[in-house]
């Protein structure tokens, strides 16, 4: 049984991190547009602050979950939108005190949750380090949509392990939720880190493979690059196809990012 108290860690830094950037913004930084279509640095907080509050109630409370699970289920192209917009009209104070508390929650939530316990989500339910890897991957996706609005580059850390190894694992997710038969093999995944060395997944004599940079990976299953702009390689008709579709966050499929000028 993994010990979840590393990523939980993790999923900390990660928020504090985020906090610096915006912590100090002016109240006109908060409205400026970030590559979500729609959605300004307030709408990207108060999206993390709505999943914080989903999350802790998955973990402390199933009941009331399942009544927001129910709600979703009634508007499921709109609701997670409506969730931000919602906390995107608060005062800037209180959407900041709003997620500082329900991250602070979760947090304890998670660490104080049941070794072994499995916990209700939007897909298949999660344990408690499944829980924090998924927050961490929304928290890092996001506040790369802040940094870019802010003209801000946030160079990538060894946190990242938590979302690459998240988007191997959702490999067969990816291609479910298109249609499409998952691959019955399991492919290679060789992905250099951010400090030189190698992450690796997966049978070293799989036929079908994918190599490149961790923080290249990391931007296409968390949908923030498009394929082409990313230095990524695949070896094999199934492995090809996945880094086309590759997404490591429940729900449908994603619209993903357009390319770059010049790249299409």
């Amino acid at each position: 049984m993994a010990d979840p108290t590393p990523v939980i860690d993790d999923l900390r830094a990660e928020s504090d991190e985020l906090d610096l950037l915006v912590a100090q913004l002016s109240s006109e930084q908060w409205t400026l547009p970030t590559p979500a279509p729609g959605w300004t640095v307030a709408h990207q907080i108060a999206h993390l602050a709505w999943t914080d509050h989903s999350a802790l109630l998955a973990v402390t409370d199933a009941d009331a979950f399942h009544t927001l699970v129910e709600k979703a289920l009634t508007r499921p192209g709109s609701f997670v939108d409506e969730g931000a917009e919602d906390g995107a009209r608060l005062p800037v104070a209180e959407l900041l005190a709003s997620w500082r508390a329900g991250r602070t929650a979760l947090d304890a939530a998670l660490r104080e949750a049941p070794p072994g316990g499995r916990f209700p989500w939007y897909g298949p339910p999660m344990s408690a380090a499944s829980m924090a890897t998924a927050r961490l991957m929304e928290t890092w996706a996001h506040a790369l949509d802040v940094a870019d609005a802010l003209g801000v580059v946030r160079p990538p850390t060894g946190r990242l392990r938590h979302v690459a190894r998240l988007g191997v694992r959702t490999r067969d997710f990816a291609f479910g939720v298109h249609g499409l038969t998952p691959p019955a093999e399991e492919f290679r995944v060789e992905l250099t880190a951010p400090d030189g060395g190698t992450w690796a997944y997966g049978p070293e004599d799989a036929p079908q493979r994918v190599t490149g940079p961790a923080l290249d990976f990391c931007l296409l299953v968390t949908q923030r690059a498009h394929r082409g702009d990313l230095a990524l390689s695949a070896e094999g008709p199934g492995a090809d196809r996945w880094l086309d579709i590759a997404q490591a966050f429940a729900g449908p499929p994603g619209t993903g990012r357009p390319p770059k000028e010049g790249t299409e």
